[in-house]
């Protein structure tokens, strides 16, 4: 195989063509047709509450905790995979296992079922596990393969090839759901449980083409026990080091906590559109919830691309400063919303804001790491920051979802994190070297 040197036009594509392969999990499975058939399947037996341990918990508050318990175990075992990736250099294998194991539980959400709802809610957080997962190692190839005037654009371009390969496929999905019967289907559910197998096979057959072209860095070295803890060992080393990055340190904080918001927001829009806007009947509420989504995925090019420019001419963090700030209305509008038409718009502002402050996040952090080789361990790091931050923020939204009754309760809770970010961000000196 071909060896391309940092830098090259063919290398940089295939890094960010593994967005347009896994980039159908966020959409069909954590936003658009899984929370749809999540809904289904508890207003078919009329309830809207589960029983887990004698403790009965609302279903949107079920995914929050099983999702913020997903992120924890990520949390956990990435720097242990971090560190062996490191020291054997085995980031592709990492990256190319989780890689299968997300595709794989999604094709087993086919079998997603009340009936056994432990399992079932077992192999959702498996296909969590298997997506953050390999993001890890994704991630934390983009200084190997990008110089520091290029990652900016390859991270916005990974997201938009993210966005457009989501959408596509999503759009063979709605087709199969909105044309169920014709098709051969039982009923639209049939077709929902098709559709994620349909994203298992999408998302391995697709990430071939990365893994053909990024770089192996396998050595000789061989595994012992005192290297499967190198992984905290690693991160330790990381916090030294941020003492004495205070600008890497400061941006980091800032990071953990609008991302904490960001991403909760994310992950239970769906799940908020399906169950507390006024839709008028099931097929109006599937084909509602899966245009919004596609809407966002859509807007959330262009939102990419403009954060990218905007970044060129006011910096990084100001422009940060800015998707925070847009944040914090979009949140407020969230608040007041109940028909569709509302929930449209807010998707729309959703989607600006949304590619932006993913791709300029990821690519800052690149920009802003010290002189070093050891990526993996640094991103690692980035990741632990992240999940940790989703934890807080999933168990949070469910908690105070549980107590009040009301999910736009927990969503109101949120904005408080996009402030406090946007003032942190401000006491960041973008000019590091």
């Amino acid at each position: 195989m071909k060896k391309f040197e940092k830098g090259n036009a063919k290398l940089l594509n295939a890094w960010a063509f593994y967005d347009w392969a896994n980039s159908v999990y966020p959409l069909v499975i954590s936003s658009s047709i899984f929370p749809l058939y999540y809904g289904m399947l508890f207003r078919a037996k009329e309830i809207d509450q589960y029983t887990f341990f004698g403790v009965s918990m609302n279903s949107e508050s079920i995914i929050s905790y099983i999702t913020a318990l997903g992120f924890l175990i990520i949390a956990f075992i990435s720097p242990l995979l971090s560190g062996i990736a490191d020291y054997l250099g085995t980031k592709k294998f990492f990256m190319k296992l989780f890689c299968g194991i997300g595709a794989v539980s999604c094709m087993l959400l086919y079998f997603f079922s009340l009936d056994y709802f432990g399992l079932s809610l077992f192999i959702y957080m498996m296909g969590l596990i298997g997506f953050w997962g390999s993001l890890v190692f994704y991630n934390s190839y983009l200084p190997d393969i990008a110089y520091e005037e290029q990652q900016d654009r390859i991270s916005a371009k990974g997201y938009a090839l993210g966005y457009v390969g989501s959408v596509v496929l999503l759009i063979l999905n709605l087709a199969l759901v909105m044309n169920a019967e014709k098709l051969g289907f039982d009923n639209g559910q049939q077709a929902m449980r098709m559709s994620f197998i349909l994203v298992g096979v999408w998302w391995i057959v697709f990430s071939q083409i990365t893994f053909r072209r990024l770089p192996d860095f396998k050595n000789d070295k061989k595994l012992s026990k005192g290297i499967v803890f190198n992984g905290f060992k690693e991160l330790k080393k990381v916090m030294v080091l941020l003492q004495e990055q205070r600008v890497l340190k400061r941006y980091l904080v800032a990071f953990f906590v609008y991302s904490m918001a960001v991403q909760t927001v994310m992950i239970i829009a769906a799940f908020f559109g399906e169950k507390e806007i006024a839709w008028q009947d099931d097929e109006q509420r599937s084909m509602g919830l899966i245009v919004s989504i596609m809407l966002i995925q859509l807007i959330a090019i262009v939102g990419a691309f403009a954060t990218s420019s905007l970044s060129k001419r006011i910096g990084n963090i100001y422009t940060l400063c800015v998707l925070n700030v847009l944040w914090v209305f979009i949140c407020i509008y969230a608040y007041t919303i109940v028909s569709p038409n509302e929930f449209y718009v807010a998707a729309a502002f959703v989607g600006l804001v949304m590619g932006g402050i993913q791709s300029l996040s990821r690519s800052t952090y690149a920009k802003l790491l010290p002189e070093t080789t050891d990526t993996t361990s640094f991103f690692s790091f980035y990741d632990v920051t992240e999940k940790i931050g989703i934890v807080v923020g999933m168990s949070i939204y469910g908690l105070i979802s549980d107590l009040t009754g009301k999910m736009q309760n927990a969503i109101l809770f949120l904005i408080l994190f996009f402030i406090v970010g946007f003032f942190l961000l401000l006491r960041v000196n973008e000019k590091k070297k």
